[in-house]
């Protein structure tokens, strides 16, 4: 019996050990996949956004395909808004930095306030992208808009188109403080001269508050009733120009034009009470964006277009330019509706079949 009872128990030992065996296994298994998980989390591309802010409705469509493809390319992305806040956006840069990301991608608030910033990122060694809009003296690694020039071009073609000619015109635009308005506004006062039309008054809605092209509206009446046509820094301001014209009973009667194709202008353009928009397509814009960012971050050339240079003030930086379309009733279904930028019904909301 007690020979018995002692096998049992150096069974119940050695069936012990076993299991324990397998359980050390098992735990250094586990510890092993962590371990590699964290190696492969930790060698993922890091990429920094801050955005201006999101009242441009245009501006949450880029930050969704942005993030969407960088994810796909195996890029993880944090996504700031600075809120019109030029000292909040440094404090993001500034943060993105701590972060050690290794690409830091701008919509700046003011084309002049960041110059000290993006040094600071370039000194640690990140790359850095100035999107949609310039960054003055700041020798970004890439620089990649629209061409800013061809919309304001686009724009006077559409006044003249419209029948505007040795005429009156209001130009109504964005913040002086976005390197793009004065490029789009040099373009387009070019071409009214062209066909001897008068810039009679001008202003700028201070952080792109498009109520502020309303009030001008509203203080300046006498002058509106005298214009042929008002040009609008984007579509927001359009809008409420609209608006403002519209309890005046002159909407319709006095050409309107914008830009980045909105819903509500599009819904004006095949109402008739906007001439025309310009669709900037932010989705190719955004996706190839993101595609740099990823090369940049990796040491590669940029992937898959041409790339020029644009003078910032002092230094040449590489320039990506991308090509608007013109917008009116004529192509809207065929660039628009077609293009999935919005929905049909969408767009032809109020109006009767």
């Amino acid at each position: 019996m007690v020979n018995c009872h002692r096998k049992w128990k150096r069974w119940v030992c050695c069936a012990l050990v076993v299991v324990l065996g397998f359980v050390c296994v098992g735990c250094g298994k586990k510890n092993v996949e962590t371990v590699s998980k964290q190696s492969e989390s930790t060698d993922r591309i890091r990429i920094g956004v801050t955005f201006d802010s999101f009242v441009i409705e245009r501006w949450q469509r880029d930050r969704d395909v942005f993030v969407s493809t960088a994810k796909d390319l195996g890029a993880d992305v944090n996504v700031q808004s600075a809120n019109g806040d030029l000292e909040e956006q440094k404090k993001q840069i500034e943060y993105f930095i701590e972060s050690e990301m290794d690409v830091i991608v701008i919509v700046c608030i003011d084309s002049d306030g960041l110059a000290d910033a993006v040094a600071d990122a370039k000194a640690a060694g990140i790359k850095v992208i100035a999107y949609d809009r310039l960054i003055r003296n700041a020798d970004v690694d890439l620089y990649i808009s629209f061409d800013n020039e061809m919309v304001g071009k686009l724009m006077a073609e559409a006044v003249v188109g419209a029948g505007v000619e040795n005429g009156k015109v209001l130009m109504l635009g964005g913040d002086s403080a976005d390197y793009n308005v004065p490029q789009v506004e040099d373009a387009f006062s070019s071409g009214m001269e062209q066909h001897g039309n008068e810039i009679v008054g001008s202003m700028h809605a201070r952080g792109w508050r498009a109520e502020d092209a309303a009030e001008y509206i509203y203080n300046h009446l006498d002058q509106v009733e005298q214009v042929d046509a008002i040009m609008c820094g984007n579509d927001s301001l359009a809008s409420q120009v609209i608006r403002a014209l519209s309890e005046r009973r002159l909407a319709g009667n006095i050409c309107v034009v914008g830009q980045d194709a909105e819903l509500e202008a599009c819904q004006h353009i095949v109402e008739g009470t906007q001439e025309m928009t310009v669709y900037k397509p932010v989705e190719r814009l955004a996706h190839l964006t993101a595609e740099c960012a990823v090369a940049l971050a990796k040491g590669e050339d940029i992937p898959n277009t041409e790339v020029l240079t644009f003078h910032d003030g002092i230094y040449e930086v590489p320039y990506v330019k991308l090509d608007p379309i013109m917008v009116n009733k004529e192509n809207m279904d065929e660039v628009i509706i077609n293009g999935g930028f919005h929905l049909k019904e969408d767009v032809y909301l109020n109006v009767a079949d």
